[in-house]
């Protein structure tokens, strides 16, 4: 089922999630929503704080390629164990901040652990697109955006044009 996704400025994205106590028929239900709502928008990741819910579950699928098959990951309470001191920069969004855009600074690789679906514990290291969208996602659970990476105009003039955006949006739904 798809869930609308929070915009910017919201104060539940501005939130810390609770990490997850259980893994149960509710939590894969979010999983698999969050999954078709990211495909849908069309995204590479999401946070579950991005749809609402306070709880440690961010979703992403980097494959890029046309002819390849997806890689969805469900990931449930993730956190970054070690990163690379090299840094990259990546050009990011947000399903939350659409249509806005910003060179952002990150380490260039990350091992993250989490639990799957099945409450299995994994680790990975991830490089490239995929690190850069990790870090971005669990930067959704600590209650930070990619806009807080920039200086305070820039961040202030995207937050004034979504402002605006979403006042615009609720007239066209009246």
């Amino acid at each position: 089922m798809l869930r609308p996704i929070l915009l910017h400025p919201n104060p539940k994205l501005k939130k810390i999630c609770e990490p997850v106590l259980e893994i149960d028929d509710t939590l894969i239900e979010l999983s698999d929503d969050m999954l078709e709502t990211m495909y849908h928008a069309p995204g590479i990741g999401l946070a579950a704080s991005q749809v609402g819910v306070l709880t440690r579950i961010i979703v992403m699928d980097c494959e890029k390629e046309e002819a390849a098959k997806g890689k969805p990951i469900v990931m449930i309470n993730p956190e970054i164990v070690a990163s690379s001191d090299e840094e990259n920069i990546y050009e990011e969004g947000c399903l939350s901040i659409p249509e806005h855009f910003a060179e952002i600074k990150r380490p260039t690789s990350v091992q993250v652990r989490w639990l799957d679906q099945n409450g299995n514990q994994q680790e990975q290291e991830f490089d490239g697109l995929w690190s850069t969208c990790v870090q971005h996602e669990i930067d959704h659970l600590n209650g930070k955006l990619f806009i807080d990476y920039l200086g305070t105009i820039k961040r202030q003039l995207i937050t004034r044009k979504m402002q605006k955006f979403k006042r615009e949006m609720e007239r066209k739904e009246k």
